[in-house]
């Protein structure tokens, strides 16, 4: 009967933790008007260069993308700058080469080729720069937390103070959509917090959604090719469909007359 007693317990206990687990994963992230879902979806080129922008004022100087080269951003799907533009923006950055003659490495300008620059010399130095926490690169992020693009935004937005009864460790902060609702990253985005180079107003929400669609781009880079590819196959399918039906019609309608 003690044994029987104790398996109980143990079930409702976790049952309990599993129901607390569960309504913690359902809370509804917020959603913004994604250009880029859809069959049709396509990424709008303005909000890719603004993103690109919030990212490299607010975001390179913690988060690294290291599987994007310069000349990324002027390839057709992307945010589609000029060559010329690009050119200038990678020779704002310097970057480690060598080594020289003298067997020494050095510094020079960034080229189209180049991947952008760490903002860490390494994982240890990154750690401890933040607490110990490890900035995660984002070149695929979008695609790798679940709730994807909705997920980010939400996190980007999601800080407030801590309900009552919650405390938080020094330099841990409240975000009703982290997992656990404590996260490392303070609070970076606010209003007026860079210029617009478009004139475009800014909010926090114009930057939260700018930055995650610049890295949706970088996590899938082919989208707008995939999407046009699938609708057309969706409309051989079709046009194959009735080619069948119509041929199949007519064979048994020959079928019938015979008989």
């Amino acid at each position: 009967m003690r044994k029987v007693l104790i398996i109980s317990l143990a079930i409702l206990l976790s049952l309990s933790i599993q129901l607390k687990i569960n309504s913690a994963e359902k809370v509804e992230l917020m959603k913004t008007d994604w250009t880029f879902k859809g069959l049709l979806g396509k990424f709008d080129r303005a909000s890719l260069q603004r993103g690109y922008q919030v990212y490299t004022e607010v975001c390179a100087a913690c988060h690294s993308m290291k599987y994007i080269s310069y000349r990324n951003l002027m390839e057709k799907g992307g945010p589609e700058f000029s060559e010329a533009q690009v050119k200038a923006i990678a020779a704002s950055f310097e970057v480690t080469d060598g080594p020289n003659a003298d067997g020494e490495m050095f510094l020079r300008p960034a080229r189209l080729s180049d991947k952008f620059p760490m903002p860490y010399p390494n994982e240890k130095a990154a750690q401890a720069a933040n607490g110990g926490a490890y900035p995660p690169d984002m070149s695929v992020l979008a695609k790798a937390r679940k709730g994807g693009v909705d997920y980010l935004y939400s996190v980007l937005l999601g800080y407030e103070d801590p309900p009552e009864g919650v405390t938080l460790d020094e330099g841990v902060y409240y975000n009703k959509f982290m997992y656990g609702n404590k996260i490392k990253m303070p609070k970076v985005l606010e209003d007026d917090l860079i210029e617009y180079s478009d004139g475009t107003s800014v909010t926090e929400e114009q930057m939260a959604k700018d930055v995650v669609t610049f890295l949706m781009w970088s996590a899938e880079p082919h989208l707008e090719t995939r999407h046009k590819m699938g609708f057309r196959a969706i409309i051989y399918l079709i046009i194959l469909t009735v080619l069948v039906y119509f041929s199949m019609k007519k064979i048994w309608s020959r079928v019938e007359s015979e008989v």
